[in-house]
């Protein structure tokens, strides 16, 4: 099976709610919109920006079945929903996932071993669920930090790459030197990288990743759009450099003041409900500092992509 998923960007996915913590599947239509007229090349959905891990199974699986649909054929979805601990859960979720229509199922790393246990378990458990899964549908890694960060050892993502099954790894390493001995271990098979990271974006672009999945293409995915597409370009350092610094904003207050963003300046009808945070914790100093980002974003807007 050839990789067909496409490089750019990748947004992780929000979950619109309205004020009664509901999904709000309208806002979800014009978010999928949204992400698609700021050109990206596909939809990452029910990951942990999703709030997946506050999401019932059959949420998740209507979530994903939404996006899907509101995507209709414009840009390839792929979907995680892989929280479960129990091992039997697990293949469940999995399974129910895969039925809605998405081109990947995404696999969380931290749930095929605990914080203490060894790679060589990971790989036995990761062995263990591929034999409960339909080898047919395409697989991929998150490399989620929720409830703790577990990063694929080398061995284990040359032999998961191996297989020929996976194709997608969103990579939350923050390390260069740890993605060239990722993108080594994978070269020539159908698993391809999407650094998760700003700083180490366009260094991991010029050595050969894929994308870019992020936090910030909630913000201004266009700009990492044209990253992706021109980092060989002297000018690309610049945009760089300014995509990184702007990029601590993810650690102010986010989702909730991503969802700010997108319903104050971008005109979204969405709420700044969140599941996983307090909206009321969106200070105004935070609005402050949204609003510069705002500014800023569409300078460079005007500067590179338009």
């Amino acid at each position: 099976m050839e990789n067909k998923f496409p490089g750019g960007v990748w947004p992780v996915m929000l979950t619109p709610y309205n004020e009664k913590q509901e999904i709000d599947y309208n806002a979800l239509e014009q978010l999928v919109d949204w992400y698609i007229k700021e050109g990206v090349s596909g939809l990452f959905a029910v990951c942990q920006s999703s709030e997946m891990f506050y999401l019932s199974l059959e949420e998740r699986i209507k979530l994903s079945k939404e996006v899907v649909k509101a995507a209709a054929g414009r840009v390839p979805v792929i979907a995680s929903g892989h929280v479960s601990d129990s091992f039997e859960d697990q293949v469940t979720e999995i399974n129910e996932i895969a039925k809605t229509g998405v081109d990947a199922v995404i696999l969380i790393t931290n749930r095929l071993a605990g914080e203490d246990e060894s790679d060589e378990i990971w790989l036995e458990n990761c062995k263990r669920l591929l034999e409960k899964i339909d080898p047919d549908i395409p697989l991929g890694f998150y490399e989620c930090p929720y409830p703790y960060k577990r990063l694929i050892s080398v061995e284990n993502i040359k032999w998961c790459a191996d297989t020929g099954r996976f194709f997608f790894l969103k990579d939350t390493c923050c390390d260069t030197g740890e993605i060239r001995k990722k993108l080594k271990a994978i070269e020539g098979s159908n698993l391809k990288l999407y650094n998760a990271n700003s700083s180490t974006l366009l260094e991991s672009l010029k050595d050969g990743a894929t994308g870019y999945s992020g936090v910030m293409a909630n913000f201004h995915p266009s700009l990492y759009a044209w990253l992706c597409k021109n980092y060989e370009k002297i000018s690309a350092e610049d945009l760089s450099d300014l995509l990184t610094i702007t990029s601590l904003i993810e650690r102010q207050y986010y989702p909730v003041n991503a969802k700010y963003y997108l319903k104050t300046f971008e005109n979204l009808s969405m709420t700044t409900v969140c599941r996983v945070k307090e909206e009321d914790g969106l200070t105004e100093t935070f609005k402050k500092e949204i609003s510069a980002l705002n500014r800023i974003s569409k300078n460079l807007i005007v500067k590179y992509v338009d």
